[in-house]
């Protein structure tokens, strides 16, 4: 009988520890995760809204403001965790030469109390750069 006693208490240790380690892996990876997750997402969104129309007329690079948002908000929609809120802002936006800034806000899991609080911020500014030499006769 002790011994059974023993083993539930092992059992429900385990638990325990098993379960403290998901909450803290939770905890300390989100940050870096959004903002990498982040950045390839601005990055791959602003190369998707390139007017390659545009370039070929007028031989400039630019970009669409609307499809830059509507593609960004699909693709972190579809890359980040569906049970987490996120609120995204974005400032200056340029169309020539290509120029965002991004802001997404979510938590990171900490605040128990107050979930409407935003504690893990991730900025990401990015500018489309090409440089391209003419080829010679």
């Amino acid at each position: 009988m002790q011994s059974s006693y023993w083993g539930y208490w092992l059992v429900l240790m385990g638990v325990a520890i098993v379960g403290l380690m998901v909450s803290v892996n939770g905890l300390t990876t989100t940050s870096t995760q959004d903002h990498y997750a982040v950045k390839e997402i601005v990055e791959a969104s602003m190369l998707e809204s390139v007017d390659y129309g545009y370039y070929r007329d007028y031989n400039e690079v630019k970009m669409n403001k609307e499809k830059f948002m509507e593609v960004f908000t699909r693709m972190l929609a579809e890359n980040m965790s569906s049970t987490d809120t996120y609120e995204i802002n974005f400032y200056e936006m340029y169309e020539a030469p290509p120029k965002v800034s991004v802001e997404v806000k979510s938590h990171s899991g900490t605040n128990f109390i107050s979930t409407s609080d935003y504690d893990v911020t991730t900025r990401v500014d990015a500018i489309i750069q090409i440089h391209a030499e003419e080829i010679g006769r």
